[in-house]
């Protein structure tokens, strides 16, 4: 990645963690493989990246978008906020997660609109209704 991921510092965390049967996926950025950011000042666009980064992130893992048991969502602007609940649908209609949202004042990639974390449990270790593994 270019120096566009983290503002010029280096990666200081992996992209994904693991604490027993839970996967933590670090905050996504709408980065392509070269770490350029993609639909500058859109939100749709943007949103569908961050998913689909967290996505393929959780695949590295053995693991997919209906094993996530929460995500997190921060966004420069509440405005935002339709776009991604609209994109989380879209891509996602079945996700059962449960999900916070966040205004916050900027993030580290200048353009960035939006910037999405996961946690899921590793297949085969699927919580019960309540929550618990």
């Amino acid at each position: 990645m270019t120096g566009h991921s983290t503002g010029g510092a280096s990666r200081a965390w992996p992209p994904t963690t693991a604490s027993g049967d839970l996967l933590f996926v670090s905050g996504q950025l709408a980065l392509d493989d070269h770490g350029t950011l993609v639909g500058p000042a859109r939100w749709d666009v943007q949103a569908r990246q961050c998913l689909q980064r967290i996505e393929r992130e959780l695949h590295h893992h053995g693991a997919g978008m209906e094993d996530v048991v929460r995500l997190t969502c921060y966004l420069v602007d509440a405005a935002g906020y339709p776009a991604y609940a609209q994109a989380r649908l879209d891509l996602y209609p079945d996700l059962q997660a449960a999900g916070t949202s966040v205004v916050v004042a900027g993030l580290l990639v200048e353009g960035a609109l939006l910037e999405v974390e996961a946690t899921a449990v590793r297949p085969g270790n699927e919580p019960d209704h309540a929550g618990r593994p």
